[in-house]
């Protein structure tokens, strides 16, 4: 059984984040659509999945619920919010997302994800670096009355 995932810290962390908390209760959130809102924002309330364990369920509301529900998956996964974030478990709605702790598995995959993806960007930058150094190098020998026999 997974580690019980309050609704109070999930919704401090995306109030932190600056996304705006609608305070839905449970049945505002089954009953309404996520347009039918003025505002843009999220609603979090508990659910107990079939194993027992404790989870959350985040919407997004307002004009635009989409963008909403992008920025809510963005910042429970940053590394140091730790969650998973799954937006196809069964019983969903369109804007509803199921949020519960990663595991450490899953917190290695996405860190391992992220070091490839800035790979390249690492090289491009030591390439650089060592690019300014070469030039700094030959900038002082020159300044030192020592140039090249090029």
């Amino acid at each position: 059984m997974s580690r019980a995932t309050r609704v109070s810290t999930i919704r401090r962390h995306l109030v932190d984040g600056g996304l705006i908390d609608l305070g839905f209760d449970e049945a505002t959130q089954k009953a309404g659509g996520p347009t039918e809102q003025d505002t843009d924002g999220f609603a979090a309330r508990q659910h107990v999945d079939e194993s027992g364990a404790l989870l959350v369920i985040v919407g997004a509301y307002g004009p635009d619920w989409f963008a909403t529900m992008r920025e809510v998956r963005h910042r429970l996964e940053q590394p140091y919010v730790r969650c998973h974030v799954d937006g196809e478990a069964p019983g969903l709605d369109d804007h509803e997302l199921l949020v519960r702790w990663a595991t450490s598995t899953e917190l290695q995959a996405r860190k391992a994800a992220q070091e490839a993806r800035q790979a390249p960007l690492k090289a491009l930058l030591r390439q650089g670096e060592a690019q300014q150094r070469a030039a700094e190098e030959r900038q002082a020998l020159e300044d030192a009355g020592q140039f090249g026999l090029f």
